[in-house]
């Protein structure tokens, strides 16, 4: 589908332009003041909480929550919305409650220094490098997605739109590192729902309301578990187990609790409990954003009878169709901008969380250990430059997918699912060893790869379910290596696992604080919100 789709007017792209004008202004205005690694890479360790909360949430409302979830949902169902509830709720809890604490208090900079000081240099070396391949295909995403919009919304092509895309988030990301992200991210949020949020209304309107919508789809496109008990009866092609194995499991708690351009958004926070918020904070706007990606993904099923089939549109297209059937101009520019931004924010989160990784867990790792911190902001500008130019290349093989999210989940079960099984044990068994930890993230990787390639998607009953049940395989195959080599390994001493497991670390207790503060509390209350959502969409 090649045809430009959206036929702007001058104010609407006044209004893209001016969000791109503030954008950048934001990183000359930050410049100046990223005067030592940490105020680059971490933002000082200063934010409050409800900054880090949407920051937080809004790096991972991206490509993959906008394009990726509407497409979903138009391909899917509401069965998508798992991705938000039992595959993010309880994982973003756990990260607040028993891994932020590890994090933080140890002052880490990244994912990978904790490995190193739980485990080992090789462990660490290993996943630095996992994750900065990751997250550069992850970045690919964004890019190709900023480019799909700019060549439906001109009529460039395909190259220059990626190429334009790139060049934005190069500026701002690089003039004023992390801060000028989470800033831009806390924009972005905003921007992505008063942009969108009017599409699922008049959809719903223009089609009668919810139960005649779903009058008109396939009867498991309005359940979230009703229809998994056989994975034949779903769109999905998947069974409640793989769900809650393969999703709610591995996948949630490896991306949620390990992926450092979430937990990133935690380290920039000002104390312990800001830190331990930031996730919890984030569950409840977290559980509210399926209305605005699903529900449209749904409409667009029902309007674009040809999407996702031969001679029709991508299902990628789902959200970008419905901004050009329902606004008009001016707001046509409100909605575009808010695409754009979350494709600006995914990618600005991977960039930054690339360049973190690299900067400390490569170069200064092993190749200049004592070097001022100019000298690493420095390598730090020039590590996001090179991931972008990396990430031009990437976003060709995000648009050879179906969706970005069944490329996004593929990816997620080759890295995080065998990370997690490490940091599981690491954390909660303090016989793992360093080489325990090390052959079992190696080997859970390769396992998931290998997967991949040999077992076609068709096996599985569809793309995604493929991904749940790989992720699970390649959870499993980690936490059988890495314990079989632990019995034969010496595992660490009491004294060098002081902090680093649970068994050996001070607990926060908050309970001097009013209940609103407390992050336990707060989990308690999303939770119970999260029961009466599965128990309504049943």
């Amino acid at each position: 589908m090649d045809k430009v789709l959206f036929h702007a007017g001058v104010v609407d792209y006044l209004v893209i332009i001016l969000y791109f004008v503030f954008v950048i202004g934001i990183g000359f205005l930050l410049k100046n003041h990223m005067k030592s690694g940490d105020d680059f890479f971490l933002s000082g360790r200063s934010m409050p909480t409800w900054i880090t909360g949407l920051a937080f949430l809004s790096a991972n409302l991206g490509a993959l929550e906008l394009l990726g979830m509407a497409a979903n949902g138009a391909e899917y169902g509401i069965l998508t919305a798992h991705f938000y509830f039992i595959g993010a709720i309880p994982a973003m809890i756990f990260l607040g409650l028993y891994m932020m604490p590890f994090y933080y208090a140890t002052k880490i900079r990244s994912v990978p220094e904790y490995l190193k000081l739980r485990y080992n240099e090789a462990t660490r070396a290993l996943n630095a490098v996992a994750f900065s391949v990751m997250t550069i295909l992850v970045s690919g995403i964004s890019l190709y997605s900023m480019g799909l919009i700019f060549k439906v919304l001109i009529g460039w092509s395909l190259t220059t739109s990626i190429l334009f895309s790139a060049v934005i988030v190069l500026i701002y990301v690089g003039l004023g590192g992390l801060t000028s992200s989470i800033y831009n991210e806390v924009l972005q949020f905003f921007l992505i729902w008063f942009g969108l949020l009017p599409i699922p209304f008049i959809g719903l309107h223009e089609l009668g309301g919810w139960d005649k919508m779903l009058e008109r789809l396939p009867d498991s496109f309005g359940h979230l578990w009703q229809n998994t008990a056989d994975p034949s009866q779903n769109a999905m092609g998947i069974s409640w187990l793989g769900i809650v194995l393969g999703l709610g499991f591995v996948l949630a708690f490896g991306y949620w609790t390990t992926d450092f351009l979430v937990v990133q958004r935690g380290f920039a926070a000002k104390n312990l409990r800001a830190a331990q918020n930031t996730p919890i904070f984030a569950t409840f706007f977290k559980m509210a954003v399926p209305f605005l990606v699903i529900i449209p993904g749904l409409i667009a099923a029902v309007l674009f009878h040809n999407i996702g089939k031969p001679g029709g549109p991508s299902y990628n297209l789902a959200l970008p169709l419905l901004i050009q059937r329902y606004y008009p101009p001016g707001l046509l520019g409100l909605g575009l901008t808010a695409m754009l931004a979350s494709f600006m924010s995914g990618m600005a989160g991977n960039i930054t969380a690339f360049t973190s990784i690299f900067t400390y867990d490569i170069y200064q790792s092993y190749i200049k250990k004592d070097a001022p911190d100019k000298h690493y902001i420095l390598v730090g500008r020039w590590a996001i430059v090179i991931g972008i130019i990396v990430s031009i290349g990437t976003a060709y093989i995000a648009g050879s997918f179906p969706s970005v999210m069944d490329y996004m989940q593929t990816l997620f079960s080759f890295f995080n699912a065998p990370l997690f099984a490490i940091f599981l044990l690491g954390m909660f068994w303090k016989r793992t060893t360093a080489w325990g930890g090390f052959w079992g993230l190696l080997s859970g990787v390769v396992g998931a790869i290998v997967l991949y390639i040999a077992i076609p998607a068709d096996f599985y009953g569809s793309a995604q379910a493929g991904n749940f049940w790989r992720a699970f395989i390649a959870w499993a195959i980690a936490m059988v290596v890495a314990i079989g080599v632990s019995f034969f390994t010496k595992p660490k001493s009491k004294e060098e696992l002081q902090g680093l497991v649970y068994a050996y670390s001070e607990k926060p207790n908050y309970k001097h604080l009013s209940w609103y503060k407390r992050p336990g509390v707060l989990s308690a209350i999303s939770l119970v919100i999260l029961v009466v959502i599965n128990i309504w969409l049943w």
